[in-house]
């Protein structure tokens, strides 16, 4: 995936990122017709599709993978361990060539930025135009390199996939074998008591003086720290445990002395020891059993002939019985034909009672039809009867409110009329009105106009003299001062200035 990546990469920058420069972008890769380039689309299609299936088939496998747990349950440290530290370097691997890929990709998308710098505000020289083309040389070298190299890598991984497909199925056939055996093993004992030993008892002493001196010793390190113990293996290895190892070791780890380094080392040793005995014990354990399976194999050959004996018995006396149930299935025949006889005696006789049946219903039916047909006959009628009434009623009601309308008309027009004889008759009256109103304003007009001109003598008592209004009013109340002063108002006091 990631070489297609690249590829793509730098074909889109080879085919014109960079538009927006004066310079054309030369490109040494010849035109792609639509075909070739279609083609290309379909297996980079193809290509992620098969990749996405293998990564969700590695997932499924992965939570798949219980190898670990049944062997540590059966007491098999060995082998977990082996396969972790198999797949440890799996992964230290991948690792690597993840690094090695995104160097190679850094490498080329440098080499591409390069060249789109050299585009930027540029004129078109030859010198110029040289150094693109080194720069798309490089690019193109790098690119080639490394699709050979994931070729390479692909054609190598392809080769263990088919060594480990055989393996597979060459693994398959013998379990599929020991499977048979099995099998064939349990038909010979139907109903055995096996009695189940616990994983720890089936197991050599030496598998388990492994287990005891780990767990007593402190686990896998031996009390130490991991990193600690990864140290001093790397140094131990390195010189083959030879003595000259303490002082290199002694630098590398200073937080330990040379004792503390003596006591790892002899406690390594002894590690060693029993693991080279739990290998060898595994060895002869395996050896063991199959030589208690080929004496099974044997064992099962010998109770294969007694088998055939025992079936040739059985079949003749399956060929008895046989003929037995043959007679039985003949007499059961027989009694099944009487039986389907009555059977079908009984069921004509209760065909003919149906068929009366259905007889006498349809003739009731009928005569129902028949009444309700004439009922319905008698309600159309009376239906008819009451819409025809009820007809001739609508319209007398209608001529009748016909009559009505036009009275009450005529007798609108006619109110209309009087409305319209006493509405000119106020008009009149009005208009009446107004002219006398006007004709008087004129009168009292030309009385005042008679008045102003007069002559008018001067009086200044006039001034002092008391009015109409004031005398009418001191009729009733009286000179001023004249009668008692009843009441007298003064302001309110607060109660708190109350009572001092």
């Amino acid at each position: 995936m990631s070489t297609l990546a690249t590829t793509r990469c730098a074909d889109k920058h080879c085919s014109g990122e960079g538009d927006s420069s004066p310079v054309q972008q030369p490109c040494s890769s010849p035109p792609v017709s639509s075909e070739d380039q279609k083609l290309a689309r379909q297996n980079v299609a193809q290509f992620l599709r098969e990749a996405e299936r293998n990564r969700r088939e590695i997932e499924k496998l992965e939570k798949e993978r219980t190898l670990s747990v049944q062997c540590r349950k059966n007491g098999w440290t060995d082998v977990p361990g082996e396969l972790e530290e198999y797949e440890k370097l799996l992964e230290e691997e991948r690792n690597a060539e993840k690094i090695h890929l995104q160097k190679q990709l850094v490498k080329i998308h440098n080499g591409v930025r390069k060249f789109q710098r050299q585009l930027i505000d540029v004129k078109p020289t030859p010198e110029l135009i040289e150094r693109l083309k080194e720069i798309m040389t490089e690019v193109e070298i790098s690119i080639n390199n490394l699709k050979e190299e994931e070729r390479s890598c692909v054609e190598d991984l392809l080769k263990e996939e088919r060594t480990c497909r055989q393996e597979i199925t060459a693994y398959e056939k013998k379990i599929e074998n020991l499977s048979l055996a099995v099998k064939s093993d349990l038909k010979l004992h139907t109903a055995p008591t096996v009695k189940t030993n616990p994983p720890d008892r089936d197991l050599p002493a030496e598998v388990l003086a492994v287990e005891v001196f780990l767990l007593k010793t402190g686990g896998p390190c031996g009390r130490w720290d991991k990193y600690d113990h990864q140290t001093f293996l790397k140094v131990w290895t390195k010189h083959s445990g030879q003595q000259v190892y303490r002082k290199e070791a002694k630098l590398y780890l200073p937080g330990k002395t040379l004792e503390e380094i003596e006591q790892h080392e002899d406690w390594h040793q002894e590690l060693i020891y029993l693991q080279d005995s739990k290998r060898e014990a595994i060895q002869r354990w395996k050896a063991r059993k199959h030589q208690k399976r080929q004496n099974r194999i044997q064992s099962q050959e010998a109770e294969e002939a007694e088998k055939s004996e025992r079936e040739a018995k059985v079949q003749a006396k399956q060929h008895r019985a046989e003929q037995e149930r043959r007679e039985a299935e003949l007499q059961l025949e027989k009694w099944r034909e009487e039986k389907q006889r009555i059977e079908e005696q009984e069921e004509e006789q209760r065909l003919a009672e149906e068929t009366q049946k259905r007889k006498k219903a349809k003739e009731e039916r009928r005569r129902q039809m028949e009444v309700k047909l004439s009922i319905e006959e008698q309600l159309r009628l009376k239906k008819e009867e009451e819409e025809e009434q009820w007809r001739r009623k609508r319209e007398k009601e209608q001529r009748e409110m016909d009559e009505r309308r036009r009275e009450a008309t005529i007798g609108i027009q006619r109110f209309n009329e009087r409305d319209l004889l006493k509405v000119e008759a106020k008009l009149q009256e009005r208009q009446r009105r107004e002219r006398e109103e006007e004709e008087r304003q004129r009168r009292i007009t030309a009385k005042l106009k008679e008045k102003v001109d007069g002559n008018v003598s001067r009086d200044p008592s006039r001034l002092t003299r008391p009015t109409k209004g004031w005398e009418e009013r001191m009729k009733h109340i009286g000179p001023t001062g004249g009668g008692p002063v009843l009441q007298m108002f003064h302001r309110a006091v607060p109660t708190w200035r109350q009572g001092l």
